[in-house]
């Protein structure tokens, strides 16, 4: 008498709505508000213009919240715009961006921040410059580790960290907003940026225009949680209020530290600075300041990089577990529930691109792709919409309030903010277009053998 065949593993929800939107403020804040900041104030060369990029970055963000929320209540899947994308446009526009996703965006962005992380942490236990590389792979290695043994232990590192982080930039926010003096403004002299208010109104777009891009990548990631979407716990109603709570503290945080940069070293000190965090602290609080936020710093990557193995690798065990990618990826472990070879393979490939020393020029050439995806996953929401509506069914729990202008708008942000990177550097973006489309054959291979059942 045979057996009957084995139920298939499927993900456990394990996780609430604190995990949840510990996921996603985790996902956003990496590295990009300690530095980025910097950026911003060049480019537009006023403290008030400076803060308004960052309101904007802000309500772009929220919109993409609305948005991720309501996709995330209509298809609750593990793999997030991957299968929003393959549902509401074409399996190869949800192919394409889990190509992307593993050929670079998460990987290259894995090799960056493990670097960052390495470098901040040499640098604050006074370790040789040549222990960075080992002390990156060692941080990859021991993330991979940690996320193969279920998503609970994944997960409770992430919060972990992200408490740790908004506890460092709560520090930040409070010694620039109520620990300098009133006339704090360091003589900081920009000798190599321009500071200058932009003359005229065409002035102002181009400049607002060039300095959102710097803005919405430090607001990026907020999509990375519903990757996990078959982990949470009722993800219809914890999915939505994650992304919403967790954007909103994002924002608050964001444009505190901005105040506090801008209070304490104005906006010349700001747009010359190559370590505003460092230098804000600083200033108020001397060594131990510098001490202080490098040490935030560190948890910050580090958390960021949890975050990505965490999350990232759910992607690539859909594409394979619609046929599109290698079986051994769609399998996870009996036990722990988790997609092993492809965890294990992600931080194979982050070390790779990580010891060739090739992934900022990867990364240069695809990070406006995350905006080409994010702008065709809110058209996929439209799309799905309508489908909807013609069948008839059933609205879900939560839906984009104001539809479609929030939707119209985020496209249009995106298209913005692809076209600002397209004509910053029209060389890279055709490299990371070149990127992307070798993912096309690949995708024909894997969906003609899906096709026969080879």
């Amino acid at each position: 008498m045979t057996s009957p065949p084995a139920e298939p593993v499927s993900y456990a929800r394990r996780l609430g709505l604190f995990s949840g939107t510990m996921s996603v403020i985790g996902g956003i804040i990496g590295s990009g508000i300690f530095l980025n900041p910097a950026i911003v104030a060049q480019r537009v060369g006023t403290a008030s213009l400076t803060l308004l990029a960052w309101v904007l970055g802000g309500v772009v963000a929220i919109l993409g919240g609305f948005i991720y929320a309501e996709l995330g209540c209509r298809l609750p899947k593990a793999g997030g715009p991957y299968a929003y994308l393959r549902a509401g446009i074409h399996p190869l526009a949800g192919f394409l961006y889990a190509w992307a996703l593993l050929l670079i965006m998460a990987t290259g962005a894995g090799a960056a921040v493990s670097y960052t992380f390495a470098s901040y942490a040499a640098d604050l236990f006074g370790l040789a410059p040549s222990f960075r590389t080992p002390l990156a792979i060692g941080a990859i290695g021991i993330f991979t580790v940690v996320n193969l043994f279920g998503v609970q232990l994944g997960a409770w590192t992430q919060n972990v960290f992200v408490l740790l982080k908004l506890g460092a930039l709560a520090l930040l926010i409070r010694a620039g907003l109520w620990l300098s003096p009133a006339s704090g403004v360091l003589p900081v002299v920009c000798d190599h940026c321009t500071v200058a208010a932009p003359a005229s109104l065409a002035g102002t777009v181009l400049a607002m225009a060039t300095a959102f891009v710097p803005v919405l990548f430090a607001y990026g990631g907020w999509q990375q949680t519903n990757f996990i979407a078959e982990e949470i716990i009722a993800p219809e109603r914890n999915l939505p209020r994650a992304l919403l709570l967790g954007v909103a503290v994002v924002v608050l945080v964001y444009l505190s530290a901005n105040a506090a940069y801008l209070r304490v070293l104005g906006v010349g000190g700001l747009a010359a600075s190559t370590a505003p965090a460092a230098e804000t602290l600083g200033a108020v609080m001397g060594p131990l300041g510098r001490k202080l936020i490098a040490l935030g710093v560190v948890i910050s990557t580090g958390g960021f990089l949890n975050a990505i193995t965490l999350l990232s690798p759910r992607v690539y065990q859909a594409l394979a577990r619609d046929g599109l990618f290698l079986e051994s990826f769609a399998r996870l472990h009996p036990r722990w529930r988790t997609p092993v070879v492809a965890i294990l393979f992600q931080g194979a490939w982050s070390v790779v691109l990580l010891s060739s020393g090739s992934y900022g020029h990867l990364l240069d050439y695809v990070v406006f792709a995350d905006w080409i995806f994010f702008g065709s996953t809110a058209a996929a929401l439209l799309f799905l919409r309508a489908r909807s509506r013609r069948a008839n069914e059933a609205p879900p729990a939560f839906q984009t309030p104001g539809s479609p202008i929030p939707e119209l708008l985020f496209i249009a942000a995106a298209i913005y903010v692809v076209a600002g990177s397209v004509a910053s550097n029209p060389g890279n973006a055709a490299c990371g277009i070149g990127l992307i489309g070798l993912g096309v054959p690949v995708y024909w291979y894997w969906s003609r053998r899906a096709a026969t059942g080879a």
